[in-house]
Formats: C-alpha cells, structure tokens, sequence
C-alpha cells in the first residue's frame, strides 16, 4: 500500500479546491501554457494590431467580482478592445476532450479550454 501525507498549510490553495482551480485558471490565461486556446471566426478576422491587443488584455484581466465570478473560479471576463467587447471563458474538460473534468482542481485530469469570442458571438 503507498501511503502519501500531505501537509496542506505549506499550500493553501490545494487545501481549497476552488483556490487550486482559480490559480490553474489564473495560470493558464496569463501564459496561454496548460491548454488550449480557442478563437472564434470574429476573432481570427481581426487586424492583427487589434488581436494582439485583445490577447494581451485577456492576459491581464484582473477585473474579478461577484457579477462576473459568482463562484470564485476566475473563468469569465468581459474586455474591449477597439470599442468592441469580447468574452472569454475557461472550461475545464476531462483528458480526452469527451466531457466534463472529473476534478478540474487536477491538473493531471483535466484539459482546459479557454474560448476568446466577440460577445455578438455568443
């Protein structure tokens, strides 16, 4: 039998599932490393000036409050770039894309996807 003890005070956020999911979701669409990024057609189709600058301000969205975050999980936010508002949204996926992560606070079972579209797309 393989025994693990686990001190979760040296690490907070893995003692809180919705804080271990908040940093990997923070993590993730601060680097764009860990997942997936998808674009819609609206998206794509912009200057490329104008994506680079929506990336950039997914990048550093910080703007997390009860209306856009109900559950404290960082994986909503709504950004303008060039008098246009785009959403983007993480979903967290199981390993093979087929459904659902069984535990989205585990990385080692979960893929996730962030979506970046225009909000006339949604």
């Amino acid at each position: 039998m393989n025994t693990q003890i686990y001190n979760a005070g040296s690490n907070p956020a893995a003692a809180d599932p919705v804080a271990r999911v908040r940093a990997l979701n923070d993590a993730f669409r601060r680097t764009f490393s860990g997942g997936q990024v998808v674009e819609t057609p609206g998206v794509v189709e912009l200057p490329e000036a104008d994506r680079i600058v929506l990336l950039l301000a997914v990048r550093r969205f910080s703007s997390f409050d009860p209306d856009n975050d109900p559950y404290g999980e960082h994986d909503f936010g709504a950004v303008e770039v060039g008098g246009e508002t785009f959403f983007w949204k993480i979903d967290t996926y199981d390993r093979a894309l087929l459904g659902h992560s069984p535990d989205p606070a585990d990385p080692n079972v979960t893929t996730r996807v962030l979506t970046i579209m225009r909000a006339d797309e949604y």
